[in-house]
């Protein structure tokens, strides 16, 4: 999954103003195709698991979820 300059910046800027928003966002771009090689979402890099849970999980953990993606991006980009 080759990712946009563009997509690693904006999540990367998102998954900061998350740190502290109220409620906390959810991630989702409306591109929802789970990539098979990666496993994660082609528009918010979550895994089916976070995607399926996020309504249910505490802030906490969707700031958790939301301070992966970042790093995520850049391990999918290289």
């Amino acid at each position: 999954m080759a990712l946009a300059a563009s997509l690693i910046k904006d999540i990367t800027r998102r998954a900061r103003w998350a740190e502290t928003a109220r409620p906390v966002p959810s991630p989702c771009r409306n591109v929802c195709r789970m990539d098979a090689a990666s496993g994660y979402c082609e528009g918010c890099l979550r895994t089916i698991e976070e995607i399926a849970g996020w309504s249910g999980m505490a802030d906490d953990d969707k700031r958790g979820v939301w301070a992966q993606l970042p790093q995520r991006a850049a391990w999918l980009a290289e």
